[in-house]
């Protein structure tokens, strides 16, 4: 089983990503849920959300405590909360920001996780007109980690959003999936050079 925890706040689609992940999983054959975690928060309040995809029956609805793959749409959010906590070992971390690793200034990782960069926010901006990371960050992580493939991401998409909409966020998605294949093994070097 695959664990995803999306970190965010209220309003940047942290939502609306699982569930797009938990479609993509499952136009792939697999077995996926997907839910929040919040109170009554507001825009702007910090929110998390779950996905586990699989290819057995997912029994549990417990929160991902111990994921292997880390999204942190909002980066604000690494002052404030611990959203590594319980990353686990091989776990892909993915933070949505305009610096590198290292311009981050973050406590060590251990070495064998890997935490990446991109700025999800501009590429939403670009195509979607509007500072909305989620579908960027699933086109990156497709790239990274093959947890769904490229087209999955695309297909719900379009089965979540129609017309323009769509269009612009698989656009954003591809160009996130783009990013990170032309980053390469690099970046993931410069993301366990920068752990250690």
């Amino acid at each position: 089983m695959v664990e995803i925890r999306i970190h965010g706040r209220g309003g940047q689609g942290v939502v609306t990503a699982a569930d797009m992940f938990a479609t993509a999983a499952f136009s792939e054959g697999h077995y996926a849920q997907a839910f929040p975690s919040f109170g009554s928060e507001r825009t702007g309040a910090p929110v998390v959300s779950y996905c586990r995809i699989s290819d057995q029956p997912i029994r549990t609805r417990e929160p991902v405590l111990e994921p292997d793959i880390l999204i942190v749409q909002d980066p604000t959010l690494l002052a404030v909360v611990d959203v590594f906590a319980g990353l686990k070992p091989g776990g892909f971390a993915i933070v949505n920001t305009t610096k590198s690793v290292a311009e981050l200034h973050l406590p060590d990782l251990p070495p064998d996780r890997t935490l990446v960069t991109i700025p999800a926010s501009d590429l939403a901006k670009r195509h979607v007109g509007k500072p909305l990371p989620n579908a960027a960050l699933m086109g990156a992580v497709a790239a990274a980690t093959g947890v769904v493939k490229l087209s999955s991401v695309e297909e719900a998409i379009r089965h979540r959003f129609r017309g323009h909409i769509a269009n612009a966020n698989v656009a954003a998605a591809q160009d996130a999936y783009e990013y990170l294949r032309a980053a390469g093994s690099g970046v993931k070097e410069e993301a366990h050079a920068s752990a250690n």
